[in-house]
Formats: structure tokens, C-alpha cells, sequence
């Protein structure tokens, strides 16, 4: 007989028939966290790569919608392997237990409105200066208080409309903001904490329930 261990992807299983410890072969999707690594890392040198964050939008949403599964949270979210992979390969993770209140329904929405409603703030900034009653900002607005200057990053932005980088330092600020959360979660609780209350995890899940007919 056979036994083997369940682990995570790519970390080694037993095999009792031939008595060695064999790697099981990651898959493509096990290597997505450094897309997402990759991603905020060019935003430090052009702002306007923002705008491809709209991928990880709209594909958990078509994925959902389509197929009623959370297959992009359970396989393909590189930001929570980043997540897996910094709290639990490298240890920067307490491992304790999430708190009961972060996994609660009433949580769950009350943060996905809110982020939803900050969301719809940086839509309307950007209509602002589409609509020239407003000029550029070029700051990225961390947990959405603290104004950093992004000058750095903004040099390509003379070569678009000024509602096109608009966007793309305020969505960049959408997807630096849940990053840092997400940080302070895994580094505080479980690696993926994140997980528990991420706000597109709520709306696909809610989608898959009302596809599949559940409450």
C-alpha cells in the first residue's frame, strides 16, 4: 500500500512503496505570486502598469459569473501565494489563529461596501480630471489617508490623457492598500488571512451562491 502526506504544492510526499521522499511537479499557477510581486514592483517606476491590475478584476468576476467557482482564489491568486509563500516559507508569519470577527458575514460586507465605496471615490476622481474640473494628482494614497508622492513613477504620463494616469495612481493605491492589509494580516495571524475578508473573495463568493442557488 501507498501512503502519501498531503503538502502544498511543491513540497515533497512519501512514498512507501519506494521508501523516498518524492517532489511533487508545481504547475504554471504555482509560480502567479511573482506576477504579483512583479506588479507592485513596477509601479515604483511607471504608474501607468497600474492599469493592468484590472486583470485580476475581472477575471475572478468572468470566472464566477461563468462557472460559478472561486477557481482564481483557490489556484490562481498570486497575491495570496505571495502571501503563503513570505508567511509561511520564510516564517514572517505568527501562525496564530484569524480572529472569529474578521471571517463573520456582517464583516465580510461591511468591508467589501466600504471598499467598494473608496473604490467608487477614485472613479470619480479620475471622471474629475477627464472632465478638466480637476488636475492631475500624482500620489499614491496608502489605507486611504496617507498621501504619498509619486513623482518618481510618473514620468511616462506626459505621453497620455491625464485621466489615464489619474487612474492609474488611484487604482495603484487600491492594490497597494489591500497589499499592505494583507501584510499586516499574515504577518499577525495565518499567511492568508487575507483570504478570510478579501473583498473580491466576498463578491465572488456571493456570485457562486446566488449561481449555484445557495444563501
Amino acid at each position: 500500500m501507498q501512503l502519501v502526506c498531503k503538502n502544498l504544492p511543491g513540497h515533497s510526499h512519501y512514498n512507501d512503496a519506494g521508501g523516498k521522499f518524492v517532489k511533487k511537479q508545481k504547475k504554471w499557477y504555482d509560480y502567479l505570486w511573482i506576477v504579483s510581486a512583479t506588479y507592485l514592483i513596477l509601479g515604483f517606476f511607471n504608474i501607468l502598469f497600474a492599469w493592468l491590475g484590472l486583470i485580476c478584476f475581472f477575471i475572478p468576476l468572468g470566472i464566477a459569473l461563468v462557472k460559478g467557482k472561486k477557481s482564481y482564489c483557490n489556484r490562481y491568486c498570486g497575491r495570496g501565494q505571495l502571501f503563503e509563500l513570505l508567511g509561511g516559507k520564510f516564517g514572517l508569519s505568527r501562525n496564530k489563529p484569524v480572529p472569529n470577527f474578521l471571517k463573520q458575514k456582517w464583516f465580510r460586507y461591511a468591508f467589501l461596501t466600504f471598499f467598494m465605496v473608496m473604490f467608487g471615490n477614485m472613479l470619480f476622481a479620475t471622471y474629475l480630471v477627464f472632465a478638466n474640473t480637476s488636475s492631475l494628482r500624482e500620489v499614491v494614497t496608502l489605507l486611504w489617508t496617507f498621501r504619498l508622492p509619486w513623482h518618481f513613477a510618473a514620468a511616462s504620463t506626459a505621453s497620455v490623457a491625464p485621466w489615464v494616469a489619474q487612474f492609474a495612481f488611484g487604482f495603484y493605491s487600491v492594490m497597494l492598500t489591500s497589499t499592505v492589509l494583507g501584510l499586516i494580516t499574515m504577518m499577525l495571524f495565518k499567511p492568508r488571512s487575507w483570504c478570510v475578508y478579501c473583498p473580491m473573495g466576498t463578491m465572488t463568493q456571493g456570485i457562486c451562491q446566488l449561481k449555484n442557488g445557495k444563501s
